[in-house]
C-alpha cells in the first residue's frame, strides 16, 4: 500500500517495467480481497461505459434544464471542417469530455471518475490517447489502473469532492489523474507521471465549484473540456523532462489547504462565482421558479 505519490513512484519502480497499473492491481487485491479476474472484469466494465458515454453524448439534444447539450456536436462539426487551431488530439479530447458531461446532464450512463461532475475528463483523455497512441484494450485498462493509483493518493491526502475542496478537487484531480496515465501510456516513467500530476494541480489550484442553479452543467461541462486538454500539455511537459520545483506531494497538500480555506460560497453551494451572477440567478429562477 502507498500513502503518498513519492511512495507510489518508489514502489512502482521496483516492479517489472515500473508499472503503476500493476501496483494498483496489487493494491486492489490488498484493499478489497478480490481476485485478479474480478478486478479486471470490473475495470473492463468501467472502460466500456466510458467509451460508450463519449459516443452516446455526441448529439444535439438538450438536457432537461436546457442549460447544456449540443456543444460537443458543434465542436465535432468544427473539427471535421478542418478549422481547428489546436492539435487534433487535444481538441478531440475537449470534444469528448463535453460529450460525456452533456450525457451526464441528460441522465445518461457515465462512470464517475472520480466524480460525476468530472466524469468527462478520463473518458476524453483515454479515447483521444487510444487514437493517438493506438492503445490496445490491455493498454487502456492499464491506463485506468494508473489513473486510479494516483487518484487514490489525491483522494486520501486532499479531496475529490467539489463540496469539500472546490472544482480543483474534481476536474483538477481528474485532469491530473489523466495526465499521469497519459505519461505512462506514452512510455514515460512513474516519476514523470508524478510531475504531470503536479503541473495540472498547480494550474488548477484554487478553482472554485460554482454550479449555476446547483446543477452539474454550467460551467462543469466546459471545465471538463479544458481539464482534458490540460492533461495532454502537462503530459508533454513531463515527458520532455520538465520537473516541478515544488514536490508533487506538497502540491497535493497545498490543494487540500486551499480547499479547506475556501469559503462555502465557492464549494458547490451555488451561492458564489458564476452561480451568483445576475444571469446565473436568472437561469436558476427560470429552471426552478
Amino acid at each position: 500500500m502507498f500513502y503518498t505519490i513519492k511512495e507510489l513512484v518508489q514502489q512502482a519502480e521496483k516492479l517489472k517495467n515500473g508499472s503503476v497499473a500493476e501496483l494498483m492491481i496489487e493494491t486492489e487485491f490488498e484493499l478489497s480481497g478480490r481476485e485478479r479476474e474480478e478486478v479486471m472484469a470490473l475495470m473492463t466494465r468501467n472502460l466500456d461505459v466510458m467509451l460508450a458515454s463519449v459516443k452516446d453524448g455526441l448529439t444535439d439534444s438538450k438536457s432537461v434544464s436546457g442549460l447544456t447539450g449540443g456543444d460537443a456536436a458543434k465542436l465535432d462539426r468544427y473539427i471535421k471542417a478542418g478549422k481547428a487551431l489546436s492539435d487534433y488530439t487535444v481538441i478531440s479530447a475537449a470534444r469528448n469530455a463535453m460529450a460525456v458531461n452533456e450525457l451526464n446532464a441528460k441522465m445518461g450512463l457515465v462512470c464517475a471518475t472520480p466524480t460525476a461532475g468530472s466524469a468527462g475528463c478520463i473518458p476524453a483523455i483515454i479515447s483521444a490517447a487510444t487514437e493517438k497512441l493506438n492503445l490496445s484494450k490491455e493498454d487502456q485498462l492499464d491506463f485506468l489502473f494508473t489513473a486510479g493509483a494516483f487518484g487514490l493518493v489525491i483522494a486520501n491526502n486532499a479531496s475529490i469532492s467539489g463540496a469539500e475542496g472546490g472544482c480543483q478537487a474534481e476536474v483538477g484531480s481528474a485532469s491530473a489523474m489523466g495526465a499521469a496515465a497519459l505519461v505512462m501510456a506514452a512510455g514515460g516513467t512513474a516519476y514523470q507521471a508524478s510531475q504531470a500530476i503536479a503541473f495540472v494541480i498547480k494550474n488548477m489550484l484554487g478553482l472554485i465549484c460554482d454550479p449555476v442553479a446547483g446543477l452539474v452543467e454550467v460551467p462543469c461541462v466546459k471545465r471538463n473540456a479544458l481539464g482534458a486538454s490540460f492533461a495532454f500539455v502537462a503530459a508533454d511537459m513531463a515527458l520532455a523532462g520538465i520537473e516541478s520545483k515544488i514536490p508533487v506531494d506538497e502540491v497535493v497538500n497545498a490543494m487540500y489547504q486551499v480547499g479547506s480555506a475556501m469559503p462555502n460560497a465557492f464549494r458547490e453551494t451555488a451561492e458564489g462565482g458564476l452561480a451568483a451572477t445576475p444571469t446565473g440567478q436568472r437561469l436558476a429562477q427560470e429552471i426552478f421558479g
